[in-house]
């Protein structure tokens, strides 16, 4: 009897290694497939190239609202669109193409408005850009340095 249930547990552990191998071998088979046929079909990204990534607007007076035009070019394979512009702050306000798609080759323009009111000394804001690129996000940056208003302008002098 022994030796009976033996030769059956030889028998089964043949033949499931069997089994096993060539399954292996099928999965990698399949496997090779799909990956020279994901490698035929490269994914096609635009790309995004500003022509300057920092404004710095010098020195400017608190209270003054001022703005700068980014440039970029859609340099990829693919159609190009700005889905968000999200600002640091309040204070700083994106114009953008939303959801607008720009051709490869094309060209566009992003206005950032910053107004300088209750922001004195040096300030420096950040805008994050998201599109459908491959890196999926830009940031671009304004700077200045604010002038202070003389909190005393008109008050006699003691």
């Amino acid at each position: 009897m022994k030796t009976t249930f033996l030769a059956l547990a030889t028998v089964l552990a043949l033949g499931f290694t069997s089994c096993k191998d060539n399954a292996s071998s099928e999965v990698d088979t399949k496997k090779a497939e799909t990956a020279s046929a994901s490698d035929s079909q490269q994914q096609k990204y635009p790309k995004l190239v500003f022509n300057d990534m920092v404004h710095d607007f010098g020195t400017i007076n608190e209270g003054d609202v001022v703005e700068h035009d980014f440039t970029f070019k859609n340099e990829g394979d693919a159609p190009l669109i700005i889905t968000n512009a999200r600002a640091s702050c309040g204070c700083t306000v994106p114009e953008y193409p939303k959801n607008k798609t720009i051709a490869p080759g094309d060209e566009g323009k992003m206005t950032i408005r910053f107004n300088s009111s209750g922001r004195p000394n040096q300030q420096m804001k950040s805008i994050r850009v998201s599109s459908n690129t491959e890196k999926g996000q830009e940031t671009l940056r304004i700077k200045a340095f604010v002038t202070p208003k003389n909190k005393n302008a008109g008050s006699p002098v003691k």
